[in-house]
C-alpha cells in the first residue's frame, strides 16, 4: 500500500466532504430539516464544542476507511484513475448509503424528502470522493527482478 497517498487522499476527502456537507445541508438544501416531523437537535446543540469535535472525529475515521478499502479492493475495481475512483464510490453508496438509508422510514418517523436529500447527497459526495482517491492513489509497485548478471 502507499501509506503517503492514502494518507493524502483521505485529508483532501475530509476536506471536501466537510465543505461539501456545509454548503449542502447548512446552506443550500438546510431547508429539507424544517419539513415535519422535526427530529434534530437545535442549532446551539448541533454547533456545541463537543459536537464539531465528534464530528470532525467520524469525518476523520471516516475518511480514513473509505480510502483504505479502496486500496484492499483496487485490484478488483475496473477502469484506470478517477474513473476506477468513480466506479468504487457508486459501489461505496450501493451498500453502504443506499441500503442504510432506504430503510430508515420503517424504523424511524422521518419525512420521505429527507431520506431522498440524503441518498442524493451521499451519491454525489460518494462519487466526489471516489474520484479524489482515484485520481491521487496510486499503489506501490514491486522493483521489477532483474536476472542475474553473466559473466
Amino acid at each position: 500500500m502507499n501509506y503517503p497517498k492514502l494518507i493524502l487522499s483521505a485529508v483532501i476527502i475530509l476536506v471536501v466532504g466537510t465543505a461539501f456537507s456545509w454548503l449542502t445541508c447548512g446552506w443550500l438544501f438546510n431547508w429539507v430539516y424544517t419539513i415535519p416531523p422535526l427530529i434534530w437537535h437545535t442549532p446551539e446543540t448541533m454547533m456545541s464544542a463537543s459536537s464539531f469535535a465528534l464530528g470532525i472525529l467520524f469525518g476523520i475515521v471516516h475518511a480514513l476507511m473509505f480510502v483504505l478499502v479502496y486500496a484492499v479492493l483496487y485490484k478488483g475495481i475496473p477502469c484506470l484513475g478517477a474513473k476506477k475512483g468513480l466506479v468504487y464510490g457508486f459501489l461505496m453508496w450501493l451498500v453502504g448509503a443506499l441500503a442504510g438509508m432506504i430503510s430508515m422510514p420503517v424504523y424511524m418517523t422521518i419525512a420521505w424528502t429527507v431520506i431522498i436529500y440524503w441518498i442524493a447527497q451521499a451519491l454525489a459526495l460518494n462519487l466526489i470522493n471516489g474520484a479524489i482517491v482515484g485520481a491521487i492513489y496510486k499503489p506501490k509497485t514491486a522493483a521489477p527482478v532483474q536476472p542475474p548478471q553473466q559473466n
